[in-house]
Parts: structure tokens; C-alpha cells; sequence
């Protein structure tokens, strides 16, 4: 056996061997404090159906206890702590001592606080992670692609496992676990344009990303969701139009999207029409689901100036038990006038750093996720709470910082 292992140890290690670097024990372990970072925000909803029937304790447990360990990790990669300045965080950080603030007088105090503590954690998590920020490599940027695709396969295994189970009321749903439709076309939508983006700027090769476009783009249209669909093409169309001079693909890419929709207009039109339509009739439509309804009502409560301008304290983004659908006015709801200047403030801030970024892949992936964001923040919720909103729109803030690109951190 020793010579056996000496002349190992002298021809060296086999063929395609890597060796676990501290580089790549750090770069796990900074994959991994995102992913839980994901898992956190994947809410769990113990009424919905699933293949594995999970206890509702249990399921909440995993999806928030994630978070604590995201912190631990997070720390344990980044000793001692260290930080970059980050304007975005910075008003991150303001949002949450306004929540807390706020959720101080709430009349729910308990859980608003604990929503304002989980922000807390979440935020300072994010704060953590900031020296990876500026890797070559986008590796913040492919982590989050990465457990995309996982929740979308999860999502496809659970509708080829059970396609009844899979689509109540006609709009398909996570069973591995519960996803409701119109957070399963969200991450759909975000990987499918990532994807598409990545594509582009030729950093993904074309097998990977043609597999991922034909899971994730089924998979949105059977949920029937609109938003995201919207958002998904809106925030494609601005990416292309940055690298459309720089990269040929992306003009090839516009040439045959003008040639598809135009087919698609001609031939498939009242597919299309029915498909947006939902089964819904124009009165439905008009009140965008019931939404209107809801957003007059909280347009329409009275509000003291302390409520006006701070908000009720942070909630489950419902209004007498029915949800808000916006995060504009779940924002005002929750923390008045001053959080939702500073969300604007955030959106803003991305979009101007984005203009001031050098045309390249950094700059349109910022560009798709701050363009999906503020469509699809129109009728969801998600900017001024620990969500997977927040999530992406850190992921481009990340994108267009200032400093230059390093290949680790510091």
C-alpha cells in the first residue's frame, strides 16, 4: 500500500482532478448563504397541494430557519466581517429601521415586528455578501440562475409526476414544494431571461441555454400569468437593445423575435387573446382581478400624519383579508410615504448606475432585472420586505457597483 500511494504521489493527481482550493471552499459557502437566501423567501403555504405532504410547522421552519443559517454562513465566509460601501444598502438599511419604526405602533405589534426583524437579518446578510460583488466570474449572478433552475425543475417533475395535481383551476402550481402560480411564473421568468441574457452576451452556451428556455417558458404560460410574462419581455427587450450593437447575437435574436411575433400576430391571434383573457370577462379584466377594489379601499382609509407618512408597521401584505397585489401601495400601506420614497430611491439608483455602467453583460443583466422588477411591482408586492424582488433587485445593484471588477474578495 505505501508504494502504491508513493507512486500516486509522484505521477500527481489523476486526470481531471480539482483540488478543493480555499478559494472554491469560500465560493461554496457563498453559493450556498444565496441559495438559503432563496429558500427563505420561497414561502412556504401549507394549504396548497403537494406530492409530500408537509406538516405546516415543518414547512415554515425550513423556509425561515434558512435564513439564520444563511447568516452563520455568511459569517463564517467573511471573517472578520467586512463590508463594501453600497449606496443601495445603505438605503436598505433605512427601509428597515423605518419598518421598525413603524411596526413599533402597529396594531398587529408581535408579527410586525418579527417581519421588521427578519428584514433586519435578511439585510445584514446582504451586507455580508457585498465583497463578492465585484467577481469577474458573476458569481452571485449564476448562483441565483442556478437555484432558479432547480425551483422551475421542481416545478416540471411535479407536473410529469401529477399533471392533475399539478393544475388546479387550470394554472399550474408547484407540488414538490408549494408554489403558487404566480410565484412559479416569476422564477420561471427570471430564468428564462437571465438565461436568454447570458446567452446573448456569450457567456452561456447554447444546449444549456435552449434547456432552460423550453422548461422555464412552458412553465410560465401554464400559469397564466400575466405580470411576469409582461415583466419578462419588457425586461428582454431593454437588455437586447444594450448589447444590440455590441453583440451579434443579440441582433440575430431581435430578427427572429420580430419574425416569430409577426407569424404569431397573424396565425395565433385569438389563441393569444384568449390566453391573456384567462376566462375572465372585460369588467374582470378592467378591475385587474379584483385589485382595483382593494387598492381603492386602502387609497380611501383614513390616516393620521404619523400613518401617513410611516405606515401601519409591516404585514402579510393583505388589506381585510385580501391581497394587495402592489408594491407600491403595500409599501404605502406599511410604511407610508417615506418607504415608498425610498424604494423609488432604490429602483432609481440601479437604473442610473446601469446608464454609468460600460456596455457589456454586467449592464444588461442589471438592466433586465431592475426593468422586470418595476413592471411586475404593479400589481405584485415585494420591494420592502425580505422577497425574491428584493433579492433581484440586489443582484443588479451588485451589477453596476462602482468599483472595479475583482476575481475574489478582499
Amino acid at each position: 500500500m505505501s508504494t502504491v500511494t508513493t507512486i500516486r504521489t509522484r505521477l500527481g493527481p489523476k486526470p481531471g482532478f480539482r483540488p478543493v482550493t480555499p478559494e472554491r471552499r469560500r465560493r461554496r459557502r457563498v453559493q450556498l448563504a444565496w441559495a438559503l437566501l432563496v429558500m427563505n423567501v420561497l414561502t412556504f403555504f401549507p394549504d396548497s397541494v403537494q406530492l409530500i405532504p408537509l406538516p405546516g410547522m415543518v414547512g415554515k421552519l425550513i423556509a425561515q430557519g434558512s435564513l439564520p443559517l444563511a447568516a452563520l454562513v455568511a459569517l463564517s465566509v467573511n471573517r472578520p466581517a467586512r463590508v463594501r460601501p453600497s449606496v443601495f444598502i445603505f438605503l436598505s438599511s433605512l427601509l428597515v429601521t423605518e419598518a421598525a419604526i413603524a411596526s413599533l405602533r402597529s396594531e398587529f405589534l408581535f408579527s410586525a415586528l418579527y417581519r421588521s426583524t427578519r428584514l433586519f437579518l435578511f439585510v445584514a446578510v446582504l451586507w455580508l455578501l457585498t465583497p463578492w460583488w465585484t467577481r469577474k466570474d458573476l458569481l452571485l449572478v449564476r448562483t441565483h440562475l442556478i437555484v432558479l433552475w432547480f425551483i422551475v425543475g421542481s416545478v416540471v417533475l411535479g407536473f410529469l409526476i401529477a399533471p392533475g395535481m399539478a393544475m388546479p383551476e387550470g394554472r399550474l402550481v408547484g407540488t414538490i414544494w408549494p408554489i403558487p402560480p404566480t410565484q412559479a411564473a416569476h422564477y420561471a421568468a427570471v430564468a428564462a431571461g437571465l438565461t436568454g441574457v447570458l446567452w446573448m452576451a456569450g457567456l452561456l452556451k447554447r444546449w444549456v441555454a435552449l434547456t432552460s428556455v423550453a422548461a422555464a417558458i412552458p412553465v410560465l404560460l401554464l400559469t397564466h400569468t400575466r405580470t411576469a410574462l409582461v415583466a419578462l419581455l419588457a425586461g428582454f427587450l431593454i437588455a437586447g437593445l444594450s448589447l444590440f450593437t455590441a453583440r451579434s447575437r443579440a441582433r440575430r435574436s431581435f430578427a427572429i423575435a420580430i419574425g416569430v411575433f409577426s407569424v404569431g400576430a397573424l396565425t395565433a391571434g385569438s389563441l393569444v387573446t384568449t390566453w391573456l383573457a384567462r376566462g375572465q370577462d372585460e369588467d374582470q379584466v378592467a378591475a385587474l382581478t379584483g385589485r382595483r377594489f382593494v387598492w381603492d379601499a386602502i387609497l380611501a382609509q383614513p390616516r393620521t400624519v404619523w400613518e401617513t407618512l410611516l405606515g401601519f408597521g409591516l404585514s402579510n401584505k393583505s388589506f381585510n383579508g385580501l391581497p394587495i397585489d402592489s408594491n407600491w401601495l403595500g409599501t404605502y400601506y406599511d410604511v407610508g410615504l417615506l418607504g415608498v420614497a425610498i424604494c423609488v430611491a432604490m429602483v432609481l439608483f440601479v437604473f442610473v448606475g446601469a446608464w454609468f455602467t460600460p456596455q457589456g453583460p454586467r449592464r444588461a443583466l442589471a438592466l433586465f432585472l431592475v426593468a422586470y422588477c418595476v413592471v411586475a411591482s404593479f400589481t405584485e408586492s415585494g420591494l420592502s420586505e425580505a422577497s425574491p424582488y428584493l433579492l433581484e433587485l440586489t443582484l443588479a445593484a451588485s451589477l453596476v457597483y462602482s468599483r472595479p471588477p475583482q476575481e475574489g474578495a478582499e
